[in-house]
């Protein structure tokens, strides 16, 4: 992969190059001169298939983590998120039991991996919100997430972005299954997905900027109605910050500024 510098700015393959735009910069590769049926098949590709599928599986468990945080994922998240869960996933693969191509995503025992992952990493949640808290507390069921944030003096603890006026806290959990390699599908799936990719998030009251927040922060995400939370499935919990701007009476959401990060597992 190299950059394309040229002022002639083309997208879509032209004699073996393939030109394309990421992030605002422009690409261009080779095309791979190997076909799919001889990698799917050769001998000599063995390795690569078992790579394979072992990226599909950590690709789906990360899928299924940012499902679990459905909107926080698209507010929050840069636009490496993906590769960098599927990354994660891919190292707890690598120490999974079972032959490769095959070894099991044990995300339960492994779960701390995650804690402190950033959903946006260019933007710290501590350096964006950084008044005294305790960390979030999960129940013994792994269903119900509290965090109390003491009264703070926003003027202080909060760096906003230009033109907010209005920020509110977020409470976020998702639950992720571990994952196993299924020979007769010839793919991973999860092993109990009673509550796989699901979670629930609880926003606090939009809070004014400037001066002393006037009491405490108290914030639930209840789970209960999802049932009995299966042992092979592990329970992630984030706390994050978004920013509004009062526009005439009515609040507008800021569509940069925002941060979540993962502070607890269960």
């Amino acid at each position: 992969m190299a950059r394309n510098n040229s002022f002639v700015k083309l997208e879509g393959t032209l004699d073996g190059l393939t030109f394309y735009r990421q992030n605002g910069e422009n690409f261009v590769k080779t095309q791979s001169r190997i076909s799919k049926k001889r990698i799917l098949n050769d001998p000599a590709f063995k390795r690569t298939r078992e790579n394979m599928m072992e990226f599909s599986g950590a690709s789906k468990a990360g899928k299924a983590f940012r499902d679990g945080f459905a909107n926080m994922s698209k507010l929050m998240g840069d636009s490496y998120l993906s590769s960098r869960l599927s990354g994660i996933m891919r190292r707890i693969t690598s120490v999974g039991v079972g032959k490769r191509g095959e070894r099991a995503i044990d995300v339960v025992t492994m779960k701390d991996m995650l804690k402190g992952f950033e959903f946006n990493k260019s933007l710290p949640f501590k350096s964006i919100f950084y008044a005294p808290y305790p960390l979030p507390t999960i129940t013994a069921p792994r269903d119900v997430i509290d965090w109390t944030v003491p009264d703070f003096n926003t003027d202080a603890f909060i760096t906003a972005p230009k033109g907010a006026t209005h920020f509110r806290l977020i409470l976020a959990a998702g639950y992720v299954s571990n994952y196993e390699y299924i020979p007769v599908m010839r793919s991973y799936e999860p092993v109990d997905d009673a509550v796989d990719s699901l979670g629930g998030n609880a926003y606090s009251a939009h809070i004014p900027l400037g001066g002393m927040v006037g009491s405490d922060t108290v914030l639930q995400v209840d789970l209960t109605a999802l049932g009995a939370i299966p042992a092979s499935t592990a329970l992630f919990t984030s706390i994050g910050i978004v920013f509004y701007q009062d526009i005439n009476g009515d609040l507008y959401e800021f569509a940069q500024g925002n941060t979540m990060v993962v502070t607890v597992t269960g």
